[in-house]
C-alpha cells in the first residue's frame, strides 16, 4: 500500500501549499529508494560535523540529514514531513537550517518562509523554545 499524498489547500497570503505528512507505517523502503530521499551513489559518505558539510555543494543533497528543510522524521511516531511539497529537494532556496544559523538573525517573517510556516507559528515555537532553555539547568547547576 503507497501512502496518498495530498497537496492540501494553498495558504492564500503566499500561494504555497501547505506542508503534507507521510504515515511511515504505509511506507515501504522501496519507495525511498526509487526517489530522491536516498543519494544515487553509494559511495558517497554522508556528512557526519558541520565541518563535513563545507565541501558538498549547495542546494544540499543528503535529504536525509536531520538539518535538511525538506523534510522532518518525528522520532515518536516516525511521520515524515514534507515542508515544500510543491518543490523538489534540488529546487529550495535554503537547504539546510545550520546554513540559516550562520548568516545571523532573522525576521519571523524570513524564518516563515524558509520553514513554510505561518509567522505566528513559527513566534509560538521560539516562545516554547525559550520556556525549555530556562527550564534547562545551567552547567553550575549540574557541577554542583
Amino acid at each position: 500500500m503507497s501512502p496518498r499524498l495530498r497537496i492540501r489547500r494553498t495558504r492564500s497570503d503566499r500561494g504555497i501549499p501547505r506542508a503534507t505528512s507521510i504515515p511511515i507505517k504505509g511506507v515501504k523502503l522501496a519507495t525511498f529508494a526509487a526517489g530522491t530521499l536516498v543519494p544515487s551513489d553509494p559511495g558517497i559518505r554522508r556528512p557526519r560535523t558541520r565541518s563535513d558539510c563545507y565541501g558538498f555543494a549547495r542546494p544540499c543533497g543528503f535529504v536525509g540529514c536531520r538539518h535538511h528543510l525538506y523534510l522532518e522524521v518525528n522520532p515518536e511516531t516516525g511521520t515524515i514531513k514534507l515542508n515544500r511539497p510543491d518543490l523538489a529537494p534540488e529546487e529550495l532556496k535554503e537547504s539546510c537550517s545550520l546554513d540559516v544559523a550562520e548568516r545571523g538573525g532573522l525576521t519571523l517573517e524570513e524564518v516563515g518562509e524558509i520553514t513554510n510556516l505561518t509567522r505566528e507559528r513559527v513566534r509560538q515555537i521560539e516562545v516554547g523554545a525559550l520556556i525549555a532553555l530556562k527550564r534547562t539547568p545551567s552547567i553550575e547547576e549540574i557541577a554542583a
